[in-house]
């Protein structure tokens, strides 16, 4: 039996929202790196381990749309700093809340997924919000995207380093704690999509 890491079993794992059940891939890889072989669609992401997805996005560098932020420092594009940072990431969470880290991740990100966001629409030169549902496969991005750039938001310039920064903002997701930099988007974007009705 293949274990994620080849450390932890991830076939009882049930991802609890009907709308993300198709886009959490929980196929697991000892060595949790495709490279993007197979990507013959947009929405191959979708079969990618999702482990595999979040060590793709603390590869990326600290920008912030579109602007130079904060910096990711060394594990920018060097694949296995990125997939050492992500297994010890995973391995202080099971020594501090006593469970499998990946069921405690795949939590996490159903908790960190926005139902909704606001997109800007022009009527007669004014510029309205509107409100509008967010679809599953964008949901997952949003909620990685999140998780990872509070995670360097709170490692850049302080003595707490990636893996601790990470480890904690996967377990504030999981228990839905405001401490989350992505629990704390997502409440922000969903009442204003809420105001904005």
């Amino acid at each position: 039996m293949i274990k994620a890491f080849n450390r932890w079993q991830v076939d009882g794992i049930q991802v609890a929202d009907a709308g993300l059940q198709k886009y959490i891939s929980i196929e697991p890889r000892i060595v949790p790196k495709t490279g993007g072989r197979y990507a013959k669609n947009r929405f191959h992401k979708s079969k990618v381990f999702v482990v595999e997805r979040l060590i793709n996005k603390v590869m990326i560098p600290g920008h912030k749309a579109k602007k130079h932020f904060r910096t990711s420092y060394h594990t920018t594009g060097k694949a296995h700093t990125t997939y050492k940072i992500v297994e010890d990431v995973f391995k202080l969470i099971e020594a501090q809340l006593k469970e499998n880290p990946v069921k405690v991740y795949v939590k996490a990100l159903e908790n960190a997924a926005p139902r909704e966001e606001i997109i800007t629409i022009e009527y007669g030169g004014a510029r309205y919000p509107k409100a509008v549902e967010c679809s599953p496969q964008r949901r997952l991005d949003i909620a990685l995207r999140l998780m990872t750039q509070g995670a360097y938001q709170k490692s850049f310039n302080s003595k707490k380093g990636i893996v601790k920064a990470l480890a904690e903002e996967i377990m504030a997701a999981h228990n839905l704690s405001l401490a989350s930099h992505a629990i704390s988007k997502k409440n922000e974007m969903e009442r204003q999509a809420d105001a904005s009705r």
